[in-house]
């Protein structure tokens, strides 16, 4: 993606919440920087210090973490006008419980820890719009913890269906089974279940 048309994007997804001049969208604008990353690359590994927060231009990212016997547990699928981080890493630089894995060639802008907070400085109404991002990110982990207690896992599948539409066709089985929260042998059978009843 061109700079231009990435700033474009970060600039309209921060003004559905907040009011810029066009010289505080320029200084916003300075304090990023572009990120590339490949498929499977990491943006953050367990154990590291979140260094920067994301917002993803281009590409698909998939954050998760790993429990005792191995098993891979996903907490969010990051695409285009999506942001990014291990928000209890960035905000407290303790290290993170997360990977943060690029599924697909990836572009960012990123803001450093730094940055952030300068930007508050310079332009306060900048903690409205990061109030609101938080306050929407706490709102979906809460209804998703919800969801995983008192929906069954094909609810859940069906769910995801129906909230992420441009996000299901873009990862594997396998991640999708990781962010249910069953094998890909049962996200399978849950699929063809479906697929059969549609049918009739």
């Amino acid at each position: 993606m061109k700079l231009k048309d990435a700033h474009h994007l970060i600039i309209n997804n921060v003004t559905r919440f907040i009011e810029l001049t066009d010289l505080e969208k320029r200084r916003f604008l300075s304090f990023l920087k572009v990120v590339t990353v490949k498929k499977k690359d990491f943006l953050l590994q367990e154990g590291d210090v979140a260094k920067y927060e994301y917002f993803i231009t281009k590409g698909c990212v998939k954050a998760y973490t790993i429990d005792m016997g191995g098993t891979p547990h996903i907490s969010m699928f990051g695409i285009e006008d999506y942001w990014t981080t291990d928000m209890a890493s960035f905000i407290a630089k303790e290290p993170s419980q997360t990977f943060i894995e690029a599924i697909e060639d990836t572009e960012l802008l990123a803001m450093s820890r730094a940055n952030y907070e300068l930007l508050f400085q310079e332009i306060p109404q900048f903690e409205r719009f990061y109030r609101i991002l938080y306050q929407r990110s706490l709102m979906n982990y809460i209804r998703r913890t919800n969801q995983n207690i008192s929906l069954t896992a094909e609810e859940r599948y069906l769910r995801f269906k129906e909230q992420y539409p441009l996000i299901i066709n873009r990862i594997k089985q396998k991640d999708l089974a990781a962010y249910i929260g069953v094998t890909p042998e049962f996200m399978s059978m849950i699929k063809a279940k479906i697929k059969k009843r549609s049918a009739t």
